[in-house]
């Protein structure tokens, strides 16, 4: 009987559940009481100026000037126009979760008197303010209150993040002004190894330490770590001595240059907890930034260069010519086809899917590393040479190969040095085109 008597009960509950669920999905949008803005007729995009004190006594004043924000007290420098978007939008729509009390005797227990944040700003020429307290107990809810009503209120806790800012979460944090999409050449020096590109056409070159193809994926990566990576500290406004943080003889420099104009940035040694110490080289402050950035600035310097000997593929190439003991064989893909002839030495009908197994090969030769400028290679008399016309025969590239023991090496045109490649690759490519005869 105990059993059915519990059973019964949860039988109660769960109809109840069901039946409250089935109520609540069928309210209209809207049957909620519309909830009190705090600032009637606040338009965000029109406050002029934001005063914030924050929870540790910092007061920071940040102005519109034109359609950007400045800090003009402490200091005059740009404000983080995030930050102050964040602070404005949500003034404007800052809402009454619940009035608490309408006639506080103690503004104390609400951690009001004094306020913990005060967030004032300048709107159609009346400055207004916001008190903000301590979060209720459950912690979902902030009390605060405006000065001219004597009421309590509640506003939702995320919003504590959004206004309770310091100074230097207010400034702009770039650490180097630069326009990423017009950068034209870069140079990263480290004490072992400087390297330089530059861009040609819509792609990156490599002039030192060789003259080679850049990678443009490492290149753009580096600038566009150098236009978002934040400062995370503000260590000194105006360093006298660069030895101290290790800028003197920095871990790595980069410049980068847009016509005439250049932008460079120094780094230092670590500040401890995974940050550099790192200077705008055209201002005087000292900074910390994530040790990331360091990392990749002192890659090797293969590590910039393009590895895969060919861009070319199976689906974009329209033609391959192959000089091997000699000899040339070349393949031509038929226009308005997905099939393949062979045009030299004799015109006949080429296999598609050996010509396409050879492509693939192709496309696999990538270079492990690097041969400098004295390395034996072999490829002064290539075992093989293959050159391929892509993308309608917009584009072409030659590489050589060869070997010298047991070493595999390739070489495109145009490159000051060889790649050395997989042994197993120019085996791959060998078999694929004795696959052709």
């Amino acid at each position: 009987m105990k059993g059915v008597r519990s059973f019964l009960v949860l039988l109660v509950v769960a109809a109840a559940l069901g039946g409250y669920l089935y109520y609540d999905s069928k309210r209209e949008p809207g049957d909620g009481k519309k909830q009190e803005k705090v600032f009637p007729g606040l338009a965000s995009d029109k406050i002029e100026r934001v005063v914030v004190k924050s929870e540790a006594g910092e007061q920071t004043t940040i102005e519109k000037q034109g359609a950007a924000w400045q800090l003009t007290q402490p200091a005059a420098v740009p404000a983080d126009e995030a930050e102050l978007s964040g602070i404005t939008s949500n003034l404007a729509s800052l809402e009454v979760q619940r009035v608490v009390d309408e006639q506080p005797a103690d503004l104390k227990e609400y951690g009001l008197n004094p306020p913990r944040v005060e967030v004032t700003f300048k709107f159609a020429g009346k400055d207004q303010t916001l008190l903000i307290g301590q979060k209720t107990p459950t912690g979902a809810d902030i009390y605060a209150k405006v000065p001219d009503k004597p009421r309590v209120f509640l506003v939702s806790s995320f919003l504590d993040s959004t206004f309770n800012k310091s100074t230097f979460d207010l400034r702009d944090k770039t650490i180097l002004k630069i326009d990423r999409e017009k950068v034209e050449r870069m140079e990263i020096e480290t004490p072992d190894r400087t390297v330089k590109v530059a861009k040609q056409g819509a792609e990156w070159r490599m002039s030192a330490p060789a003259d080679a193809r850049a990678d443009f994926g490492a290149v753009e990566g580096i600038i566009g770590r150098l236009n978002t990576t934040p400062m995370k500290s503000i260590t000194s406004p105006d360093a006298a001595d660069l030895k101290e943080y290790g800028l003197d003889k920095p871990a790595a420099t980069v410049r980068v240059t847009s016509g005439s104009a250049q932008a460079g940035l120094a780094l230092g040694k670590s500040a401890g907890d995974g940050v550099v110490y790192a200077k705008d080289l055209s201002r005087p402050m000292v900074f910390t930034i994530e040790s990331a950035l360091l990392d990749e600035l002192k890659k090797p310097a293969d590590d910039f260069r393009v590895k895969d000997l060919f861009d070319a593929r199976s689906f974009n190439t329209t033609r391959i010519e192959i000089t091997r003991n000699g000899q040339t064989a070349a393949f031509e893909k038929e226009k308005g086809k997905d099939d393949w002839k062979q045009t030299a030495p004799a015109a006949k009908a080429a296999d598609k899917a050996k010509v396409e197994a050879l492509l693939t090969a192709l496309g696999s030769a990538r270079a492990t590393s690097f041969a400098d400028g004295k390395t034996a290679t072999g490829l002064e008399t290539p075992e093989v040479t293959i050159a391929v016309a892509f993308e309608d025969g917009q584009k072409h590239e030659k590489v050589a190969f060869a070997r010298k023991g047991t070493d595999a090496f390739g070489r495109r045109d145009g490159d000051a040095t060889a790649a050395k490649i997989d042994a197993t690759a120019l085996d791959g490519i060998l078999k694929a085109l004795d696959g052709l005869r």
